[in-house]
């Protein structure tokens, strides 16, 4: 761990402070992980060979399945593909609205380069690349004129999205004007094709007349749209794209009509997958148990829970990492305590008083500590890693590392203050916190103002 950057270190830890779950780095706390290491190697390596794969992330709340999506799209983007990350809601984006999802991944869209949205530095990153293989098919055209040059491009353009203009023709006429307008140094209309190409509403019509295209995407236009990016991103160097669709189980919380159109889209996109329309998607969902087997969610459409079916009536421990569907079981003591360790020891590289650390913050206190935040949440283990990680960052570490006197072991009693707890900490603490947490433990301590 000596060789993680200041940087990098600083952004684990501010993010793991304000009890959230850091956007980079996250393999330095990767706990229990490792089973599924060698599956999550396999399947990259096949959508990077133009294969697809999709991977269903179940687990109750609390159970890591941000983290782990988290660390699978680091591990991704160390390979060079791209990433997104969508979370479903009801309002924002349904599903259901597939023009919707699209949109939300060009704008979350980022490379191991480029922070969200990457979107228009792929679109450029793909036209140079367009020109130089124009230029490397016929080397004459090095020499030629502009109009030469671009009218090589548009060919290989045009074959290359031969398969999406098929189905959405309007892709790779908006491809042929954004490349004319970037060429012409046309930043109004440029910026207005690249928009539209990103799934965006509402576009200027003068934009969209220069290149012949009306309207704006539908959800049925959006698998094309789809499609089409994922040939640029692998024409600018990237062998895939990870998307996430994060807590698909609000779907459960719809109206009964909203919420199988949903799980329509989900059936159709997973058909798309498996037809092989998509080579370089890595398409992960992530929900719970209930919406995977429950009376809302999948079970509602037989053919997407044949799909997703997996077997977990076997012991947790021989679970199938390379099934459609794996589930995560939470941190166990052992797990919360290790965690603990790793990240003191990364707090450590940038102390100002590292010793006085390792003397009063050693393993014993943090397996002390890890007790009784757990028994603070009524002995959930499973959803304890943020608020104890809170805790021991910003009311123990920092502490220690600023105060030369302060001593966690005498001045520092746990609190479990109801405004730092997510609604799923609140009820697992339910009686059991006490006079720390300021709850009652039982009706007869509840005080009245009569």
């Amino acid at each position: 761990m000596a060789d993680v950057s200041p940087r990098r270190r600083r952004e684990v830890i501010d993010a793991l402070r304000r009890g959230t779950v850091p956007s980079n780095g996250l393999d330095l706390l990767a706990v229990g992980l490792e089973r599924f290491q060698r599956a999550v190697d396999e399947e990259l390596e096949t959508v990077a060979g133009g294969g697809a794969v999709v991977k269903a992330v179940r687990g109750e709340y609390g159970t890591g399945k941000t983290f782990y999506t988290r660390h699978l799209a680091e591990k991704a983007l160390r390979m060079g593909f791209a990433a997104a990350e969508v979370q479903i809601s009801e309002t924002e984006t349904p599903l259901h609205k597939l023009e919707t999802v699209y949109r939300r991944i060009t704008e979350s869209l980022r490379t191991a380069s480029v922070a969200p949205s990457a979107f228009r530095s792929v679109l450029d990153a793909w036209l140079f690349t367009l020109e130089d293989d124009a230029i490397a098919a016929d080397p004459a055209v090095a020499t030629a004129s502009a109009a030469e040059l671009a009218a090589a491009a548009d060919e290989l353009l045009d074959r290359r999205l031969a398969e999406v203009s098929a189905k959405t023709p309007a892709f790779a006429q908006a491809l042929r004007g954004y490349r004319a307008a970037v060429a012409a140094g046309d930043a109004a209309v440029a910026d207005g094709l690249a928009a539209w190409l990103g799934g965006q509403p509402h576009v200027g019509a003068s934009a969209k007349r220069g290149a012949g295209i009306r309207g704006d995407l539908d959800h049925f236009g959006a698998l094309g749209f789809l499609q089409g990016l994922l040939l640029i991103l692998r024409d600018a160097g990237h062998p895939g794209l990870l998307v996430v669709l994060d807590e698909v189980e609000t779907l459960q919380r719809m109206r009964s009509d909203v919420r199988d159109k949903a799980l329509n889209a989900l059936r159709q996109l997973m058909d798309e997958v498996d037809s092989g329309r998509f080579p370089g998607l890595y398409l992960v969902l992530t929900g719970t148990p209930a919406f995977f087997t429950g009376p809302s969610g999948v079970p509602r459409l037989a053919p997407l829970a044949q799909r997703l079916a997996t077997d977990f009536g076997t012991d947790a421990r021989f679970d199938n990492p390379r099934a459609v569907q794996i589930r995560l079981a939470g941190f166990d003591r052992e797990a919360l305590e290790a965690l603990g360790i790793k990240v003191r020891d990364l707090y450590l590289l940038g102390a100002d008083a590292p010793d006085r650390i390792r003397q009063l913050v050693d393993d014993p206190y943090i397996s002390d500590l890890a007790d009784a935040v757990t028994g603070g949440l009524g002995g959930k283990v499973g959803i304890a890693p943020r608020i104890f990680l809170k805790k021991l960052i910003g009311d123990v570490l920092d502490r220690v590392d600023q105060f030369g006197d302060f001593d966690p072991r005498q001045h520092y009693a746990l609190t479990l203050a109801r405004e730092e707890l997510s609604p799923e900490e609140r009820n697992a603490v339910g009686g059991t916190a006490g006079a720390a947490g300021g709850y009652a433990a039982t009706a007869d301590d509840v005080e009245l103002n009569l």
